[in-house]
């Protein structure tokens, strides 16, 4: 899920990180320029690991800046194809739901990779939002999928979406990495469904 990935940057320090040891000031303006941002095909840069090494120092006329080329590691979150991973309930639509790490929030579900059989219906208590009930069993039981516990899913897909050139006003936030999630498998889902079935399981 997390990985180590060397890069090599240019920089620009600023002239008021320059009274700061070279090393801070440099690790600052890293920060500034990946931290949070999806890098494509390496994924989300979550922390500045460690610099590994450090050339220049140029300083151009007509600015007070320095410029530096850097070596360094970042810590970046980019799962693989069929890793199992928990996270939790963010929202849920009639196309499928929407979980988040916390960290990242563009983990989609989409209705075709729901547990099976199922059925989706309008959330009594907020009306902006649908619920997905999972039925099974003899006779059916249903089962919920909110926010009441950890959601296992097993990740069918990572992509890197090109930003649009144009956008609509009611279209959500673009989104440089997209998680795509499978719930459609035995031991995915809510935690608790699973918890529930291994108790049953110890008394018989």
């Amino acid at each position: 899920m997390f990985y180590l990935s060397e890069l090599e940057h240019s920089l620009r320090v600023p002239p008021h990180l320059l009274n700061l040891p070279l090393e801070d000031a440099i690790k600052s303006v890293l920060q500034n320029v990946f931290l949070d941002k999806v890098l494509a095909d390496l994924g989300l840069c979550v922390s500045v690991y460690d610099i590994k090494s450090i050339e220049g120092g140029f300083v151009l006329p007509g600015d007070g800046a320095a410029t530096y080329k850097v070596g360094f590691r970042i810590v970046v979150f980019r799962p693989f194809v069929g890793e199992v991973i928990a996270a939790k309930f963010k929202e849920s639509d009639s196309n499928g739901l929407r979980l988040t790490l916390g960290f990242f929030d563009d983990i989609y579900v989409p209705a075709p990779l729901m547990p099976k059989p199922n059925r989706c219906e309008p959330d009594p208590y907020n009306r902006k939002q649908m619920i997905w009930v999972w039925e099974y069993g003899e006779p059916l039981e249903d089962f919920i999928i909110d926010d009441s516990c950890q959601i296992k899913f097993r990740v069918e897909s990572i992509s890197y979406p090109s930003v649009p050139t144009e956008r609509a006003e009611d279209a959500k936030p673009f989104a440089p990495m997209v998680v795509t999630g499978n719930m459609d498998e035995d031991g995915l889902g809510p935690v608790s469904w699973w918890d529930s079935y291994e108790q049953i399981d110890q008394e018989e």
